[in-house]
Parts: structure tokens; sequence; C-alpha cells
């Protein structure tokens, strides 16, 4: 669907445009600056055969959101710098973000970027998401305010041409509006080139002379000017959007410049399940093939990768159009594509003419060609009435112009490509010859260094399994004799060094062949090699004993963790890991660094494979969030006689008294485990009671419990001290202690970090009980929704919140929010300026402008705070280097310029934390008239024979306002929610309060001033009797005698007394729910209603109901539908909506929130 994009209000049509880089010298030639500026199209376009573009049609129909890693270098980066294996993971890191997100500025950098990479593995959806941006800037959902043109491309229909000027590129975009060249280019600020499969044709783009300027209209080579374009040798002010596979461009874009980096991850786990509804039309149909995949763990996880769940859905929907029952069974993409082709043909007759297609796939990877044309498949003898049958098949698919063919996915095509190299290798009689020089081609085509990461090899080992060989032999009718591949690009000289091949590409290679044999040859040969070439960073670097691996998604942790059954040598698997638990390790271990979360398949995926890896003594997940679920599934593992774990390390974890039943029945059931490190998680009285009964049990073979103490009652410490005595062996202890200093893994000798450095490894406790957790709405959101955030004591004001990954958290009540660079918890404790400003005499040069928190984070783990503040800018014309931050310390007090000042927050660049909040430095004679951001707090005391109000006015500081909380909880006072003042108020003015009816007021004027939250506040009571229709109430500025704030206050606004007032931080919520108060956007914004139904159906909707929103044509009319069933539903169930929404539609959900919040005062940083 071709849509015409209009011309944007800025262009000029007379405005000559700036394409010329200012540091060039040469003017536009006289005989060319008169031109037309017309768009034709070039002379050579006889040979050029268009992408087709109907058969994605289907994929951006059903595209679902991808996972996008931001970070400041893509995987593999080069450099000649030595670094340790520290500083190597850490440039790996980076945080998720949205496709909206990824021309936004960045915490560390201000300036938006101009050149975006979306770099990523085959088939993991970049071209898809490349097109479905220009789609969503057409439909005016995507950068509509950023760009008035977006021109899409593909590389590889691109390369056919020999020569294009500028204006001959923008017009092989049908999509291009009529309209005079000179007026698109005019404003280059506004234009975005989408360039996808950047590093598919075999061209180094190199840049055109700077010193010769070139017109619009004048065609040059097609590298030249795409690489002018890159280079900013012309157009200097657009953006570029490029997709890739290979990180190193910089070796066919000479000119490359300060790019963001995003990789491409694929799905997430709702996300391959999202699409599956999406593919098949009938839900029925949707839920048989996701309980068939449900069943298969390991096809499960490779379904995170797009095109393999497409290829998934399309072997399912054979099954069911052919009336078969289903099955799929396949555990790697090589036994996927086979069991597509095998259903795919009608009979084994085409086996002749799939060779000239596999052929043809060769020649095309060998030219790096994906585009044929009819002559081109005439060569390799498929007439018309085969190509039309693979067509039909969908193997092959053809141009809108019927001009030329393409295979239906390129990895589809590098499938069929290997498959020639093991038929070429069979038909060759004298030897390895041909296959010799088939990979060596590959090779060249892949480079040496990139090998493994080709999909062709990947193919190639998985064509060379058992299952492989057999599906061949039984495709082409043939016997195939075959020598191992391994030694084949052995003597084909791929292999350069043992220690450069561990990697990833060749984990997938090896999981993809699964042959014991080989993978314990290769595993114990890598072992060997220790040393490292410091200069070759496309590969981990090694420490003694330790190996180092980066994996950001799901499946890469699954052919890890695959190989490392049978990596005899490797003793501790650490998981997300950095902590040595202050000990030394001799043990050889593989560390495994992670960013994003880890879905329950994965989890399953690992512990199976545990069950079979004997060799692994030590396993450490410290740090990881563990369901209930995926407990059970790690203590199945421990109890398999497979499993000889020895040392097990689950510090953090989130894990509960819920989860120790399980830990309990693995003590008495495991004959290896020695050792458990439970600490820093909520087990409380009843779990440390269910592991004593494990600990009790005779076949138990534990000797240290590491479990935190502090929290524990007398009588379950006496319990664990007579454990110990009648089993003197029984070592139980806390090595992790409040506020005490220990040494840390990666400080140099003596270095110490305080605290300890991790709130991991010290976590205040709060007593005999459980902590208790703020509820979604009160708490952290991240890009992906919600955060847990725990109350450890309410009576301190201590909180607690695991982040689960790099990524930013803002807690909108307090207007707190954090950038963080890897998993960490945060704790955060609300303080009173009144308990530190006496020690100092900041009071005289200084006015609080904050709230204060005593915040303790892991070292480095954070790179930027967001302190909230409440002084309005514009009051002080905007002179942000009056703000200062505090750090009160033992030894005093520390005041840090902020690194920028924003209207509600101050922003702390690479922060070290203590008590710290933000101050400003007094303006004499002005700072009593300081504007400031404030808020209005009303409450009323249920059931009181009269009606008894207290009205505060004070400035917008979360720890005022819950201390206020508090206080008025104690006399049974709720509040009642309503907006704050309109606009900025003044310190130090009085204002009056007065109402309507009668009413007495006492006192009638109120000052808006700061009183630290452990001092008494001001407040007006107001006496009303009874109320019966409504009363105003109103606060004006006693000088001004002008309104500041006022509401109508009526009956159904008093809560009554069993509602308690919620002490903890939280803004005024609603007296409508979430879904009501919202409808009007959530009719017009939820873009997938079905998944939401699905979470709805048989919980709250009837099957009449769920059918009949769906029979509805739009989304809008669904949800309207939708809430035509809600005026009926309870709270309960509306809840149940909310959640279903919260799951499906995180992002829109957090905005609506940030929005309500902005409009009650811009609480919202």
């Amino acid at each position: 669907m071709n849509l015409v994009m209009g011309i944007g209000k800025g262009s000029s049509p007379g405005t000559t445009p700036n394409l010329v880089n200012r540091n060039t010298r040469a003017q536009v030639p006289d005989h060319l600056a008169g031109i037309t500026p017309e768009v034709h199209q070039n002379q050579e376009s006889d040979d050029f055969y268009p992408i087709e573009t109907l058969k994605t049609e289907d994929l951006l129909q059903n595209f679902t959101q991808l996972l996008l890693l931001q970070k400041s270098c893509p995987r593999g980066w080069k450099t000649l710098e030595k670094k340790s294996c520290h500083q190597y993971v850490a440039e790996e890191k980076g945080h998720l973000i949205e496709i909206q997100d990824i021309f936004h500025p960045s915490p560390d950098m201000q300036e938006e970027p101009q050149l975006v990479i979306l770099e990523g593995a085959a088939g993991i959806g970049k071209s898809t998401l490349a097109r479905q941006v220009r789609r969503a800037w057409e439909e005016g959902q995507l950068y509509r305010n950023r760009f008035q043109h977006v021109f899409y491309f593909s590389c590889r229909e691109l390369a056919q041409y020999k020569q294009l000027s500028l204006a001959e590129l923008i017009a092989k975009d049908q999509t291009v509006p009529v309209a005079p060249i000179r007026k698109i280019l005019s404003q280059p600020k506004k234009l975005l080139f989408i360039l996808d499969g950047i590093d598919e044709p075999a061209w180094v783009l190199e840049e055109q002379n700077t010193e010769v300027c070139l017109h619009w209209s004048q065609p040059q080579p097609v590298h030249r000017l795409l690489g002018s374009l890159l280079g900013k040798s012309i157009l200097p002010g657009a953006s570029l959007l490029l997709t890739a596979r290979t990180t190193d461009l910089q070796k066919f874009i000479p000119s490359l410049w300060q790019p963001r980096w995003v990789e491409v991850l694929g799905f997430s786990e709702s996300g391959w399940k999202e699409y599956f509804n999406k593919y098949f039309s009938k839900k029925r149909k949707a839920m048989e093939a996701l309980r068939l995949i449900d069943l298969n763990p390991m096809l499960s996880t490779l379904c995170l990768v797009p095109w393999v769940s497409w290829l998934v859905c399309t072997c399912l929907k054979q099954q069911m159009e052919q009336g078969r029952d289903l099955s799929l069974t396949s555990q790697t993409t090589t036994a996927l594509c086979l069991k597509y082709l095998s259903q795919t043909l009608p009979d084994h007759a085409l086996g002749t003419h799939l060779r000239g297609l596999c052929s043809l796939a060769a020649e095309g990877i060998c030219k790096r060609r994906t585009l044929f044309s009819e002559r081109d498949l005439w060569e390799q003898g498929l007439s018309n009435d085969v190509i039309a049958l693979f067509l039909k098949m969908g193997v092959l698919q053809n141009q809108p112009s019927s001009l030329s063919y393409s295979f239906a996915h390129l990895c589809l095509q590098e499938f069929f490509a290997a498959m020639s190299c093991i038929l070429g290798n069979n038909e060759e009689k004298c030897g390895d010859t041909k296959i010799y020089r088939i990979v060596e081609t590959v090779i060249e085509v892949y480079g040496r260094q990139d090998l493994f990461e080709a999909p062709t090899i990947c193919f190639l080992f998985g064509l060379l399994s058992e299952q492989g060989v057999n599906e061949m032999e039984k495709i082409f009718t043939t016997h195939l004799s075959l020598n191992t591949l391994w030694e084949i690009l052995d003597k084909a000289r791929a292999l350069p060094q043992h220690q450069h091949l561990y990697s990833l590409g060749l984990f997938h290679c090896l999981y993809e062949i699964q042959k014991e044999e080989l993978l314990t040859q290769v595993m114990h040969n890598l072992q060997k090699e220790k040393a490292c070439d410091p200069t070759d960073m496309t590969h981990p670097v090694f420490q003694t004993n330790v190996k180092h691996l980066v994996v950001q998604t799901d499946l890469e942790l699954m052919v890890v963790t695959f190989c490392i059954k049978y990596c005899h040598h490797v003793k501790r698997l650490q998981l997300n890991g950095g902590e040595q638990h202050g000990q030394t390790l001799t043990a050889p271990r593989m560390v495994l660094s992670r960013w994003t979360p880890i879905t329950n398949a994965s989890w399953q995926v690992l512990f199976s494979t545990l069950e079979f890896t004997e060799s692994l003594e030590e396993l450490d997940l410290s740090g990881n969030p563990l369901s209930n679920s995926e407990v059970q599934s790690l203590c199945r593992t421990l109890r398999h006689h497979g499993c000889q774990l020895k040392i097990l390390w689950l510090v953090s974890c989130g894990i509960t008294y819920s989860c120790c039943w399980d830990l309990a029945s693995v003590l008495c059931t495991s004959g290896s485990l020695t050792e458990l490190d439970l600490q820093l998680n909520d087990l409380g009285d009843r779990g440390v009671r269910l592991l004593c009964e494990g600990l009790r049990n005779p076949a138990c073979k534990l000797r240290i419990l590491r479990l935190d103490q502090a929290s524990l009652s007398e009588q379950v410490m006496a319990e664990l001290r007579a454990l110990t005595e009648k089993n003197p062996k029984l070592l139980i202890q806390s090595t992790w202690k409040p506020r005490e200093t220990v040494s840390t893994l990666g400080l140099d000798k003596g270095e110490m970090s305080a605290g300890p450095s991790s709130c991991k490894r010290q976590r205040l406790q709060s007593g005999d009980k459980l902590t208790e957790s703020l509820g979604t709405e009160d708490g952290f959101w991240g890009s992906t929704g919600p955060v847990a955030t725990e109350v450890v004591d309410r009576e301190r004001n201590l909180y607690r919140v695991q982040f689960p990954m790099a990524g930013s958290y803002h807690w909108p009540s307090t207007g707190l929010r954090f950038v963080v660079t890897r998993a960490v918890t945060i704790e955060i404790k609300f303080c009173a300026w009144s308990q530190f400003l006496g020690k100092t005499s900041l009071e005289q040069s200084h006015m609080v402008a904050g709230p204060l928190f005593d915040i303790k984070a892991e070292q480095g783990a954070v790179a930027a705070v967001y302190l909230p503040h409440f002084v309005d800018l514009q009051g002080i014309q905007e002179d942000t280097s009056k703000f200062q931050v505090a750090h009160f310390m033992k030894d005093g007090v520390v005041l840090e310029k902020p690194a920028k000042v924003e209207p509600h927050c101050t922003v702390l660049k690479n922060p070290s934390f203590s008590t710290i909040g933000v101050m400003l430095k007094r303006i004499p004679a002005t700072w009593r008239f300081l504007s400031i951001t404030s808020i209005t707090l009303l409450y009323h005391q249920p059931h009181a024979e009269e009606l008894k109000l207290h009205l505060y006015l004070i400035p917008n500081d979360c720890t005022i306002r819950k201390a206020i909380d508090d206080e008025e909880m104690k006399f049974q006072f709720v509040r009642i929610h309503k907006p704050p003042p309109v606009g900025s108020l003044y310190v130090g003015s009085r204002y009056t309060v007065s109402g309507s009816g009668t009413m007495e007021i006492i006192p009638k004027e109120l000052e808006l001033c700061y009183r630290s939250s452990a001092e008494a506040q001001l407040f007006s009571e107001i006496y009303v009797g009874h109320l019966q229709s409504g009363i105003r109430l109103e606060i004006k500025n006693k000088n001004a005698d002008t309104v500041v704030w006022e509401t109508l206050l009526k009956p159904g606004d008093l809560r009554p007394a069993s509602t308690p007032v919620t002490p903890a931080p939280t803004v005024a919520w609603p007296s409508l729910h979430f879904v009501d108060q919202h409808r009007e956007q959530l009719v017009a914004r939820v873009t997938s209603v079905d998944p939401v139904l699905d979470k709805l159906h048989g919980q709250v909707l009837s099957e009449e109901q769920y059918e009949m929103v769906r029979a509805e044509a739009t989304n809008s009319d669904k949800m309207r539908r939708l809430f035509s069933y809600s005026r009926s539903w309870d709270k309960a169930r509306k809840s149940q909506l909310y959640q279903a929404l919260k799951e499906t539609h995180s992002y829109l959900i957090l905005e609506l929130w940030e929005m309500w919040g902005r409009a009650l005062g811009e609480w919202v940083s």
C-alpha cells in the first residue's frame, strides 16, 4: 500500500537546497544551476529489478514490537586499546528502547543523533522494522514532527544501478509525492533516508571528492552517491537509518561518523506469541499452535527470532490445511527448514529441479545477489512450469514487474546455498576439491573473522548433523558421502587460531550440528588456549580460568548452555556475574553477561541442560529475579541424578518463603549439594523453618548455608543454633551485613568499597516480618512497565527496588529517576532536612529546593540520577547556576554542581550516593519572593457528627506529603484528592482561605513556607457542619486578591472510614477507575485488541461477548464494544482489564499515568 506524502509547511520552493557541506569550496556550476528541477528515471533502468513488496505486506500487517538495545558501541567493536574483561563487558552494555526513541537524545548526549544503525543477526527483523518505520511515518504515527520526508531504499535494489543522481535516487521511492525536487530538499534537517541492508552488496561506499560539488540532478556512481550521503558531503543536515548484519561497517564505509548503535534482539516472549495470534486468523488455530510450541522449550526459544516464527507458523498452517495432526519436534533452525521443505514439496520428483534452485542460491550468495532474472533461472534448468510451481509453493516470489525473482527470505536462500555445498561435494568424484572451493568463496564473501556468523556456514553444520543428512537423502533420493565439516574447513584454512573460535557464532554452528563427539572435541581444544590477542575484540577476552561471553538473547543463552554441556573443563557457570562473594575463585569458570530479561522458557532450557552437565560443580544465578515456577524448575534439576552441582549461589534472586519447600526437598535428595547461599532474599521465619526441615533429614549433605539472620525471630535463631549443635559439620552464617566494609571484585588490592558497594550484598532488614510492596501504580516504572517497589520499613520511610536490567526507571509520585547500566538493587530512604542542616552553616547561604533522600546503590551501576526540585525556573530567569546538590556525610557536607537542571529536577551524571538533596543558593533581597510549584492536601474525618476538613498548602515535596499523610492517619483523617494550584506560588507569601455557604475557617490565612518533614506543618481547619449538596473552597493571594486554587467538594468525594489514607508516597489517585478515566485515549490508541480479549476470555468476558467484540471491524470499535460491557463491571473486573492492557500495551499505560501526573502539577520530572 503506497500512501502519498504531503509537502511540509516549512518547505520553500524558491530556496536553493543546501546539499553540500559548508567546508567545501566549490560552487554549483552555472550551466547546472538552471536545470529544471524535475524527478526523472535513469536511462539504465532496463536492467533493474525492483524489490517485491507484496510478500512483505503480511509481515508488516503482522508486525509485532521488537526488542531494541541501544549501546555505545556494537557487539565485537574492534579497538587497539587493551582492556580488562570488565571493561570489555562494559562496552557491550546498553538499555532497551522503543523505536520512537531511536532519534531522541540519550542521557549522556543532549544532541539528537543523525545516523542510527540497526544491527542484528540474520532473520531478526531488521528489514521488516525499517519498512514499518516508513509506514508508521506515512500514517502519522512516527517522527512526523521531526521529518517532512522519509525515503526507504533497499540497498540490494540500488546495487543494480551503475549511476544515479540524487533526484533519481529519491524518485526510486515510489511514494515520493509529485513535487519539485528543490522543494523537497530545501530543508535537509527534515529528511530521513532509510538504507536497508547497507552491508549486503559487494561495494565500498567511497565519498565523492569534496572539492567537486555535484548538483542534485547530476548522475554519479551509486556507491559514491551513498558514500557522500553517509560522509555528509551532500545534505549534511539529513538523517540516516541503516540496517546491517555486520558491525564492521568501516571496511566498506570509510566515512562512517559517530552513529547510534541499536541492536535488534528479536521478539520478547510475549512478542512471538502475539505474532502467532496475528498470523492465524482464527483464535482456535492460534491456541493450538501455541500449545504445541509451549511443549518444546527449545523451539519456543527459537521463535524469538521473527523469521523462525514465520517458518514455524507456515509449517503448522500447512499441516492444518492438509488436515493433519499438528506435529513439530524440530529443535534447530536447519531441522525446521528441512521440515518446511519436506512439507512443501508435493513429491520427490522435484529433486532434480531443487538442485537447480540450490545452485541458483549458492551463485547468488557468492556474488552477493538476491534478485534473479528469468534468464538466471533458465540457466539453472528451471522451466516456466517449474518456476510457477516454486512460486505457488512460496519458496520463490516474483516482483511486481514480473521481471525478477527472489527467495521468500534471504535466510531461505542461504539455506538452499548450504544444500548446494553438500550436493556439490557429493557429486565431486576426485575428493573434496569442489567444497574446498565453495568454502573459500564463502570465506571471501563473509571474511574469516565472521565466518561462523554466516548463516550459510551455520546451515552447513546443521545439514551435516545426523538428522540433516537423513532428511536430505530422502528429499534428493541419493546417498550422501561426506567428510567431517570441521576437517574440510580446517583444510580450507578457515580456522586462524583456536582462541579466535570462542564466539557465539561458533556456538550457534555447534548447536545446529548436535554431534556429541565433535562438540566434545572442539570444546576440549578451546580450553587449551588461554592467551588472547588484545587487539582482536571480535571475540571475548580471556582471563586465567575465566571465559566471558555477552549473551543478549534467550537464543544465545540456549546455544551457549547447550555447548557448555560438552565443555568438561568448565566447573563454574556464572550468569550476570561480576561478584566473587568475598572469596578467591580458582575453578575454571564461564561468565555470561546480559542486560535483558531472561524468559521462563529460557530458564527451562538452561535448567534441563544442567541435568546432564555432570562436570559443572558451581552455579551462580545471583541477581537474577526468579519466579516461584522457575525456582521449582531449578529444584527439579538439582534433584536429578545427572546433576552434580556442589555449590549454588542464589543471592538477591527475589526468593520468598513460598519457594523454600522446594529448596528443602533438594536438601533431602541431592547427593552432591554442599553449599547454598540464599542471602538477600525475603525468606522470613516461615521459609527458614521449612529449610530447617530439610537440614534435619539424615540424607542432607549440605555443609554451608548462608542466610540473612538479622530479620529472624529469636525462636527461629534458636532452631538454627540447635541444628549446628547437633551437626557440627554444618555452618550457618551471614556474610553480608548492613553498613559493613567488604572487599569488592574489580577493585585494586587494598581498595575498599564502603557499605558494601552493592545493595545485593547489603540490605537493611525490617524486623521479623516479610517486606511489603507498593502498588504497581505507586512504584517505579521502566521501559517494560512497572517495577516492584518494596516497603522495607514503613516507619523509617525506607524503600527498595530491584531494576532487572539497564535502562531508565522513574518513580512518578516522588519525581526520582534513575538511569542504570545494568541490573541493580537500590535503597531509598526519605529524610528530614532539619536532621542535617543544623550541623552545618548552609541555612545562612542556601535554601532547601527539594526533598532529601538517603540513597544506596552499587558504585558505577547508575549512569544518572534525576533529583526532584520544586523551584520555578522562570522565577529565577532560568539561571540554574544557583542550584547545588548537597551530600551529607560523616565528616560534613559536600556541595556538587549538577550536570543539568531541568524544570522539575536536577541531573547528576555517574553519581556517588549518600544523603542527598537539591539546594538553591540564596539571592539577597529576592529569595523570599522565589516562585515554586506547590500542592494542596485536603483531609476529612469520616463518620464524624459534623464535617471537619484540614487544608494544607505546601511545596511539592514528597517527603512532606508523606509526613502529613502519616500524621493525619493517626487521627483517622482521609485524604480527598484534588488538583494542585494553578501556576507557581511564592515562598513567604500569605494566602487566604475561603468558601461558599456557612463554614468556620481557623486560621483564614496560610503562609507558603518550607518546613522540614520532621516539623509540624501549617494547615487551616474548616468546620462545615453537614454537607448537603456541595461547597466551593478557594485560596487567594492576599495581596493580589487573585484565586490560585479552587475546588468543588461534593458528598461523593468523602470516602468511608474503612478506606485508610495510604501512608506510602503517592500522588492523588482519581476517584474514577483508571480504565474509565482514560476511556477516550484507550479507545483511540489501543492498537491490538485481540491479545487483551484473550486475557479476559473466560474470566471477565463470556464466549458470546468475546466473539461480539472480535466481530467489530476496527480496533476503536472493538474497544467501544468492550467498554459497553464494562459499565456493569465491578472494580475487580475493571482491574483485570487494566492488568491486561498493562501487559499488552505497557508503554501506552505508562504514558497515560505520566500525562495524568503532569496534569496534577508536573509531579513527573
